[in-house]
């Protein structure tokens, strides 16, 4: 590679990684937008400019996997023991347990679906870079486009995976969200956006986040994508969560309502056939996204800590003691 570029890789891992000064900063410094400093560190970390080796125990909860596995439709649990870990901590952890599991979902020939989200983005990162044979890495969820968390938006998130894989890649030419039904049957019959979606039946694996309705806990509501009275509207007509935008209710049924009629996503039953559908979340929001997602079929494997685990056996118990 170019001496020049290599030395630029360096500059700015080096002002992220040795002086502690964030993205944002680095960005107004150096002229360069957010998004592209953010490029520049997964650069440097795939040329090797940077090494990073941190050897956190990633301690199971074997306990809580074998009652989730009994009580769910589930192919296989991983259940972090979370111990004093925040919420950030908590979700690099997550990535890091799921990494070696994905590792061997993802091989050779293999399509890949990925949604979009803060775990996903965890588990993206921590991913070793293994140049595979005829990867295809597929966007499968509408373009979000917040200019508020570029790291983990969906372009983004399908690039560095198609990168880590030595893949291609496809982008789902939509936004998310659009302003009728007509729109969005509309979008669904371009050429272009079907092509995409129609990957859904090549797809061996899916990696999806499991988002949360309530607005605090909401990733779309913070970013701004989905207004308050948007998340309410979703709350009363029943939804706990969503997984690749398809929002389900806690029983796993799929809520349709005309907010959820405007969205441009993959089709729920295409996602549900694709064999291995790993999902990532955990927290205490998520113990009715979880329950929900996995009822529907739109993930059957789950990567969480052992706080959502809990929350989704007590679920699981108040329901059988009514």
């Amino acid at each position: 590679m170019d001496p020049q570029r290599l030395e630029l890789l360096a500059r700015i891992a080096g002002m992220y990684y040795e002086d502690g000064i964030t993205q944002a900063e680095i960005a107004a410094q150096t002229g360069y937008s957010r998004s592209a400093i953010s490029r520049l560190l997964n650069e440097a970390r795939e040329l090797g400019v940077v090494e990073i080796r941190v050897h956190h125990p990633l301690e199971r909860r074997q306990d809580l996997e074998q009652a989730l596995l009994e009580r769910l439709p589930l192919k296989t649990v991983l259940v972090l023991k979370r111990g004093l870990l925040n919420h950030a901590q908590m979700l690099r952890r997550l990535g890091a347990l799921a990494a070696p599991l994905v590792d061997e979902l993802i091989g050779n020939q293999a399509t890949v679906g990925i949604s979009w989200g803060t775990g996903l983005a965890e588990l993206v990162d921590a991913l070793r870079s293994r140049p595979l044979s005829n990867v295809h890495v597929v966007q499968i969820i509408g373009l979000i486009g917040t200019s508020e968390l570029p790291e983990i938006d969906n372009p983004e998130l399908t690039q560095r995976l198609a990168r880590t894989l030595g893949g291609r890649y496809s982008i789902l030419p939509a936004p998310l969200l659009v302003d009728s039904e007509t729109t969005r049957d509309a979008l669904r019959n371009d050429y272009r956006v079907q092509r995409v979606l129609s990957y859904a039946r090549q797809m061996d694996v899916a990696l999806l986040g499991i988002g949360a309705v309530e607005p605090r806990y909401s990733t779309l509501v913070r970013a701004g994508y989905l207004s308050l009275e948007q998340a309410a509207e979703l709350a009363r007509a029943g939804a706990v969560g969503d997984v690749s935008a398809i929002y389900v209710d806690r029983f796993g049924k799929v809520v349709d309502i005309p907010l959820t009629r405007r969205i441009v996503t993959i089709d729920p039953a295409a996602l549900a056939a694709i064999p291995n559908k790993v999902g990532i979340a955990g927290g205490q929001a998520k113990p009715l996204p979880i329950l929900g997602a996995v009822r529907a079929g739109l993930v059957n494997i789950l990567i969480t800590d052992d706080t959502a685990a809990t929350g989704v056996l007590a679920e699981l118990a108040a329901e059988s003691s009514l």
